[in-house]
């Protein structure tokens, strides 16, 4: 039986058994499309089951003829709509956020080339930034942490953060470079 005779039978009948052969090859394709907009895993796996759920009234009063597409649209305004509902979620701008990884990844390939004493100096430059400069980077780049925890922790705006990171990341640099040719 083709999904548009499953679609017809279940709307027809309402045998959840039929929308359950009908379901499960999508999930994967719905968990994707949560996590693209709520980029959180136990978000997406509720907005998943949440989803089936609502399948069970809707596709008794909507007439689909691509259940993958009217499935996907489906899922995408659940998304946007949770997303209205819960505007306290925080998210960070896609592009710094990978440039901020591509850094984070040069330095992890450079990383085994340093010396003991590479260390010591990174340690001695952290010591002269700015306390909130210093704390914001060990946060982000030693302890791993993103930038809405740091800005918990330290009580402070995101924005405020992304700016203490950028500027002791500069700083660091900086006074790295000094120390690398004697000054």
């Amino acid at each position: 039986m083709n999904e548009k005779e499953l679609l017809h039978d279940y709307k027809r009948t309402g045998d959840i058994a039929i929308l359950g052969n009908l379901y499960p090859p999508y999930m994967s394709l719905l968990y994707g499309v949560c996590y693209k907009y709520l980029q959180d895993q136990d978000s997406c796996q509720d907005a998943v089951m949440q989803i089936f759920e609502q399948l069970i009234e809707k596709l008794r009063i909507h007439e689909v003829d691509n259940f993958k597409s009217w499935l996907y649209v489906y899922a995408r305004n659940y998304c946007l709509m949770e997303l209205r509902k819960d505007k306290a979620r925080t998210f960070v701008d896609i592009e710094n956020h990978l440039l901020e990884s591509e850094q984070k990844l040069g330095m992890l390939e450079h990383e085994d080339r340093w010396s003991d004493r590479d260390f010591e100096q990174m340690q001695s430059c952290l010591n002269t930034l700015q306390e909130k400069q210093a704390r914001c980077v060990r946060m982000f780049y030693i302890e791993q942490k993103c930038y809405k925890d740091i800005a918990e922790a330290l009580k402070i705006d995101l924005n405020q953060v992304k700016s203490h990171i950028q500027n002791g990341k500069r700083n660091l640099k900086i006074c790295m470079e000094s120390k690398k040719n004697g000054k």
